[in-house]
C-alpha cells in the first residue's frame, strides 16, 4: 500500500483537477504532502517502534494510513485531499520502517532470503504498477478508488498483525524530538516556497520567509547532528566521501525522476490524448524496467563493483530525460517516446540494484540502521523537491492553457531533471572503487536476489532499498 501510493496518484491528477479544481501548486501538494511527511518522519517512526514496541507502532501506523486513505477518498475539496495525503504519509512513515524488522523476526534465518525476496518483489510490483493501477481505477470507476483500495486491506491486516506478529523493542532506544522538529519545519518551509513561488512571486513575503526560515532550520538540524550525542542523523557519517556521494546521488536521482513522472504522466493524457489506463500502460517501459534490469545489474556489480554500474545507470537516466526534452512536441508519437522511456528505465534498474550495498559498505555495522533510514529519507525528500522544482519551471515557462503551452513548460523542466540526474552520476563517482570498499557485515550468498529485487522495488516506496539494507545488516 505504501509503495503503491507514491505514484498511484500521478495518472489520476487530471481527473482530480477536473473534479476538485485547484491550480498546479495544489496538484503538486497531492503528491508532495505524502512524500514530504513520509520522508521527514521515516527515521522518527523507526525510533518510535524501537522505543514503544514495533508491533504496536506498526498497527498504529497501519490504522492511520487506512483511515487517511478513507479520508482522501471522501475529500470534498482539494485542500481536504492534501491534508489526508499528509496524514497518509505519517502513517506510512510509522509503518514502513518496521515492516522488515517484524518480517526478519517472524521468519527463520534459513528462509529469510526467500521471504525478503518475496517482500521486495511485491514492493517492486506495487511501485511499477502504480501509474497503471491509478489510471485503470480512475478511468473505469473513479479517482477516489485509488484510495478506497487501501481500506479493506488495512482493515483486514490490523487484526492479523495483532494475532500473528510478535512484539519487540530495542534496548536503550531514544527519540530525537528536536531533530525531528528541525528537519520537518525546514523541509516544509523550502518545499512550500518552491511550490508557491510562481503563484505568489519569488520576492513575496511568504516565499522568502519559507526559503530563509527553511534553510535556517535545516542548518540548525545539521549543527544538531554534529553536537547531539544521539541524533536522528549523525552528520559524522557524511565525512565519509562514499556515504556522501551515494546519498547525494540518491537525492538528485529522485529529484529528476519524480518530477519528470509528475509532468509526463499528465502530458500523456492532456497533450497526447491517452486515457488514464493507456497512460499508465505507456509508462511501464520506464517504471517497470528495473524489475527486469536489476538482477543483471546485481551480477555486474558483484563482478566489477557498484560504482561504475550506478554511475552508468544515472548517466543513462539523464540521457533518457534529455532525449525526452529533445523530441517532445504537442504532436509527438508514442513510438518516438519509447526509446527515451526504455533508456530511463534501464538507467533506474542499474542504479537501484547496487545502491544499497554501496551504502552499507560505507558505514560500520552499528550505523547501518541509521544509514539506511537516512538514505530512504533523502530519496523521498528528493522526490518532493523534484515535483516542486520541475513544476515551478513548468509553471514559469508554460501551463495548462493548451497542448502547446503544456509542452513549452514540460521541455525546460525535463532539461532541469536531466541535469540533476547527470550531477547525481558525478556524485556517484565519489564512491570508492571495489577494492577500496569493505563489507562491514557478511551477507549470505543466497540473499543476492533479495538485494537486487529490493533495490528495484525501492523507486519511491522506501521498502525495497530498506529490504536490502536490512539483509546486509543482519547477514
Amino acid at each position: 500500500m505504501a509503495a503503491l501510493d507514491n505514484l498511484v496518484v500521478t495518472t489520476a491528477l487530471p481527473a482530480i483537477r477536473k473534479d476538485l479544481g485547484g491550480a498546479l501548486e495544489d496538484l503538486e501538494w497531492t503528491v508532495n504532502a505524502y512524500t514530504l511527511t513520509f520522508a521527514v518522519l521515516l527515521m522518527f517512526g523507526a525510533a518510535l517502534g524501537d522505543r514503544f514496541g514495533r508491533r504496536r507502532l506498526f498497527m498504529a501506523g497501519l490504522a492511520v494510513f487506512t483511515g487517511a486513505s478513507a479520508a482522501a477518498a471522501l475529500s470534498p475539496g482539494i485542500d481536504e485531499l492534501i491534508a489526508a495525503r499528509a496524514v497518509q504519509g505519517v502513517g506510512a512513515a510509522i509503518m514502513m520502517p518496521l515492516t522488515l524488522t517484524l518480517l526478519t523476526a517472524a521468519v527463520p534465518a534459513a528462509r529469510r532470503g526467500m521471504a525478503l525476496g518475496i517482500f521486495s518483489a511485491v514492493s517492486g510490483l506495487a511501485v511499477a504498477s502504480g501509474p497503471l493501477v491509478g489510471g485503470t481505477l480512475t478511468e473505469h470507476i473513479s479517482w477516489q478508488w485509488i484510495f478506497w483500495l487501501n481500506v479493506p486491506i488495512g482493515l483486514a491486516l490490523i487484526p492479523l498483525a495483532r494475532l500473528k506478529l510478535a512484539e519487540s523493542t530495542a534496548p536503550n532506544a531514544r527519540l530525537d524530538v528536536p531533530g525531528t522538529l528541525l528537519i520537518s519545519g525546514g523541509l516544509f518551509g523550502i518545499v512550500y516556497a518552491l511550490v508557491n513561488a510562481n503563484a505568489d512571486g519569488w520576492t513575496s513575503a511568504s516565499v522568502l520567509t519559507g526559503l530563509i526560515a527553511g534553510a535556517a532550520l535545516v542548518g540548525a538540524f545539521v549543527v544538531h547532528g554534529f553536537r547531539n550525542a544521539n541524533p536522528m542523523l549523525p552528520m559524522r557519517l557524511f565525512q565519509n566521501r562514499g556515504f556522501l556521494g551515494i546519498n547525494m546521488a540518491s537525492l538528485l536521482m529522485y529529484l529528476g525522476m519524480f518530477g519528470s513522472v509528475f509532468l509526463l504522466s499528465q502530458f500523456l493524457q492532456g497533450v497526447a490524448g491517452y486515457s488514464p489506463t493507456q497512460a499508465g500502460v505507456r509508462m511501464l517501459p520506464w517504471t517497470a524496467m528495473p524489475l527486469v534490469v536489476a538482477p543483471i545489474a546485481g551480477i555486474l556489480s558483484d563482478r566489477i563493483g557498484g560504482r561504475p554500474v550506478v554511475a552508468t545507470g544515472l548517466a543513462l537516466q539523464a540521457l533518457g530525460l534529455g532525449w525526452f526534452a529533445m523530441i517532445l512536441s504537442a504532436d509527438v508519437s508514442y513510438a518516438a517516446q519509447l526509446p527515451a522511456l526504455i533508456l530511463s528505465g534501464i538507467g533506474m534498474g542499474l542504479y537501484f540494484a547496487p545502491a544499497s550495498s554501496i551504502l552499507m559498505s560505507t558505514v560500520s555495522p552499528a550505523d547501518q540502521g541509521k544509514a539506511s533510514g537516512a538514505n530512504n529519507a533523502l530519496r523521498e525528500v528528493g522526490g518532493a523537491l523534484g515535483v516542486a522544482v520541475l513544476a515551478s519551471v513548468f509553471s514559469a515557462q508554460g501551463g495548462y492553457e493548451s497542448p502547446q503551452a503544456f509542452t513549452d513548460g514540460t521541455v525546460p523542466a525535463l532539461w532541469i531533471g536531466a541535469a540533476g540526474v547527470a550531477v547525481a552520476a558525478a556524485f556517484a563517482l565519489m564512491v570508492p572503487g571495489k577494492r577500496s570498499l569493505t563489507t562491514p557485515a557478511p551477507v549470505a550468498s543466497g540473499n543476492t536476489a533479495a538485494n537486487t529485487a529490493g533495490n528495484a522495488a525501492g523507486n519511491g516506496s522506501g521498502a525495497g532499498y530498506a529490504a536490502s539494507a536490512k539483509v546486509s545488516a543482519t547477514g
